[in-house]
């Protein structure tokens, strides 16, 4: 490695290329406004779409463009809860009559946490 290298460079130091000739990209300065009063300017292509909003670098808030670019509207849905997708698949009325009939199958001891079924059943031995 030694005998190729050029002496006195870096490893991943500085280019040696010269910057004559070369043609940079044409490039746009776009303002930015927090709500926290602080103002900055972030260096774009001309031909990039300037977004509305822009993070603020001292205070992380959303900051708006001051040229006048609106953000965009979001068609947001409501939060669809469990009790919504329930009733999607079933009605009201089919809904109490599980419940019922469940009920019924728990206070009878058929389903249920075993504890409840040991109770339930030492109840019975001592009824009959």
């Amino acid at each position: 490695m030694a005998e190729r290298t050029l002496r006195g460079a870096r490893l991943g130091g500085q280019s040696f290329e010269d910057e004559r000739g070369i043609e940079f990209a044409a490039r746009q300065q776009v303002g930015y406004r927090c709500p926290q009063g602080h103002e900055f300017e972030i260096t774009m292509s001309v031909e990039a779409d300037v977004p509305a909003i822009w993070e603020c670098p001292r205070c992380g808030a959303e900051s708006l463009s001051t040229s006048g670019i609106q953000p965009e509207a979001k068609n947001e849905k409501p939060a669809r809860t469990h009790w919504d997708m329930l009733l999607e698949r079933r009605s009201e009325k089919e809904l109490e009559d599980i419940l019922k009939e469940r009920l019924e199958l728990l206070r009878g001891g058929e389903i249920g946490p075993a504890h409840l079924h040991r109770a339930n059943a030492k109840k019975r031995k001592a009824t009959a």
